[in-house]
């Protein structure tokens, strides 16, 4: 599987985009001419409160640049489990100097182990001995965003923004309005609105495809402490797979994905998501059921997993003008290797770098900063993305043949984590 997906490393990125024609729902045709008195005007403007949006708007504050970002929630998406970070996500919180503060609260993990669906051990790793630079924690959703919030300048975010229309403007400006009927004329926009990115769409972006999975995640909570070994524990079994990992001294992290034909109907009721998701491994490790007995049902959410392959010469470029993506709302990927955070981090530290170049020293142009950015990035996050795709294909096998194989040949005498890791091979310098 390395082998097969790091040949897409070799794809070249064009040296440029063709006009794309298409039209979002969110998009306008017409030039307007936005003089009046009471829209509000801003230089940089970021939509989207979550882990991009956040870290861009920390990263251009660090540059000097200032920027308003604008969440459609009533205050921080704070909701969603954890997530894991490897090394290059940690170097780019340690540039923008918010990495110690998390390293005192969640566990470095040391290694992962692989397990058949009745429990027989497979395979067991240490991240160290493959790579000593590597580091990884499982770091709660909430807490990131928190922590990233509070770096930044009072009133930096602006909640209950919920963008329903993009115009550019005669001037080359963006008028964004929104839900209340407010209107904000931006020189500048950055989109970090996520998956189901408006911004995106208007771009002219498809919108991301369904691979075939979904998946039950859940945050398991001991007031007298957890009592695993740090380490990422994965079970595999025929079309379903699941893995729980201890995120700090009281708190696991656990997932359970399965093949669906579709992404079936959206279910809020917790106590049935718990149900639904115990049903699926009722014969697995007691272990796995016994954390999912220590969930908080409020914790538990259940999401298909869909991707953007981002073709070259057929997808948009990622700016139109002085307008950008970001993070998932650019290349949603599915988390098969644990990168879409992490790439999202990296890009808010690329662009930013580039962007306030732009806007400090005059020299250059801030759709030639967009267009560079693109650029330097998309050849990383392109085959990403395909990779995390065969990646999760592969494991969600269910013919017992294959898995079989799988689990008796490939995991125990073939794999090699080394260059499964190759990926987290980025440095970013402090700003």
């Amino acid at each position: 599987m390395a082998t097969t997906t790091s040949s897409f490393m070799f794809l070249k990125l064009p040296t440029s985009f063709p006009c794309h024609t298409r039209i979002g729902s969110l998009r306008s045709s017409k030039l307007i001419n936005a003089q009046s008195s009471d829209i509000q005007k801003e230089h940089v403007v970021i939509v989207g409160g979550g882990i991009a949006g956040l870290a861009t708007a920390l990263s251009l504050h660090k540059l000097g640049v200032r920027s308003l970002v604008l969440e459609q929630s009533e205050s921080l998406r704070t909701g969603g489990t954890s997530l894991t970070l490897f090394k290059n996500g940690w170097s780019v919180l340690d540039s923008i100097g918010v990495a110690n503060y998390l390293r005192t609260q969640y566990l470095e993990i040391q290694g992962m182990v692989v397990k058949s669906e009745d429990g027989r051990e497979l395979r067991a790793f240490n991240f160290k001995e493959e790579d000593e630079s590597q580091e990884v924690r499982a770091v709660e959703r909430r807490v990131l965003l928190e922590t990233l919030a509070a770096q930044l300048p009072p009133d930096t975010i602006q909640y209950s923004s919920r963008l329903v229309k993009i115009e550019p403007s005669s001037n080359g400006d963006t008028l964004l309005e929104f839900t209340n009927g407010s209107k904000l004329l931006a020189q500048i926009v950055i989109g970090c609105d996520g998956i189901r990115s408006p911004i995106a769409k208007w771009m002219g972006f498809s919108e991301p495809k369904f691979v075939g999975h979904c998946a039950f995640r859940g945050l398991a909570s001991y007031s007298d402490g957890q009592p695993f070994k740090p380490r990422v524990n994965y079970i595999y079994g025929k079309g379903l797979r699941a893995g729980y990992v201890p995120v700090s001294p009281t708190k696991v992290y656990w997932f359970i994905c399965f093949n669906s034909s579709s992404p079936g109907p959206k279910t809020t009721d917790a106590s049935m998501l718990k149900k639904e998701a115990k049903e699926l491994v009722e014969n697995w490790p007691q272990e796995l059921l016994n954390i999912m007995d220590s969930t908080p049902d409020d914790t538990i959410i259940k999401t298909p997993l869909v991707d953007r392959w981002l073709w070259p010469t057929i997808s948009p470029a990622v700016s139109a003008g002085k307008v950008v993506l970001v993070g998932d709302a650019w290349h949603p990927m599915t988390p098969n290797l644990g990168q879409g955070a992490c790439c999202a981090l990296e890009d808010a530290v690329v662009l930013a770098k580039k962007l306030a170049g732009a806007i400090n020293s005059g020299d250059s142009s801030v759709e030639e900063a967009f267009r560079s950015y693109g650029n330097e990035r998309w050849p990383r996050v392109f085959p990403l993305t395909i990779r995390a795709n065969l990646v999760g294909s592969a494991l969600q096998w269910d013919n017992p043949v294959v898995c079989s194989v799988r689990n008796n040949i490939v995991i125990p005498k073939l794999v090699r984590l080394g260059p499964l890791l190759e990926h987290t091979n980025f440095t970013s310098e402090s700003l």
